[in-house]
């Protein structure tokens, strides 16, 4: 079984048994990512967020099932037209046993990875949390320069260290204005999460 037929699988799984969906995997990409949440999507689920998961930052993609009657009876009619999914059968809107998108299927495939894109850079790039480490390192590094007499190697870290903070979320602040241009140009709608972070919505409803 490939790598992406065990994707598949797993996914099937909790599309049948769990309102809740959780993709996970140290080596996906996100263009996998967004193939496996078009499949889901197929059948009445819908994109929610991601999460970046431990100190390594490992990406989870969360869905939950839709309750729009358009997403159900989606759902029903690829349910009835793709029996096989993950055990081998054609899969909506991939090339067989793959989670390479079909040419229909390829612009929704792209818009979802710029979405998810954008989310994990957000989550990445929370600007409190960098802003706190960088300045908490900085004061860290200067109480032991003070506490341990060496100078000479802690001063420049207690400033390159914030400088480096600062200027990964100056960089990762652009990148996501550049995206979020591409996402608004597609049709998208910028919102806020009830966390208070920026986040865009596909226009639906999805292609069937």
């Amino acid at each position: 079984m490939s790598t992406a037929e065990r994707h598949l699988a797993s996914l099937v799984r909790q599309l049948a048994n769990q309102d809740r969906v959780e993709l996970v995997h140290p080596f996906s990409d996100l263009k996998s990512f967004a193939a496996l949440v078009y499949v889901a999507e197929c059948f009445g689920f819908r994109y929610v967020g991601v999460r970046l998961v431990g100190r390594h930052k490992v990406l989870h993609v969360y869905l939950v099932r839709s309750g729009e009657a358009w997403a159900q009876q989606r759902a029903a009619a690829n349910a009835a037209a793709f029996p096989q999914v993950g055990a081998g059968g054609a899969v909506p809107g991939m090339h067989l046993n793959s989670l390479t998108p079909v040419p229909e299927a390829q612009p929704d495939v792209d818009l979802l990875t710029k979405v998810i894109r954008y989310d994990a850079m957000t989550e990445a790039g929370n600007p409190v949390q960098l802003r706190t480490i960088g300045v908490g390192a900085g004061v860290l590094f200067l109480l032991l320069a003070v506490v341990t007499g060496l100078y000479a190697v802690l001063l420049p870290l207690a400033v390159l260290t914030p400088a480096f903070m600062f200027g990964s979320l100056r960089v990762n602040t652009a990148r996501r204005a550049k995206l979020a241009a591409q996402l608004t140009a597609a049709g998208c709608t910028p919102v806020r999460d009830e966390a208070g972070r920026e986040r865009f919505v596909r226009p639906v409803p999805y292609p069937a």
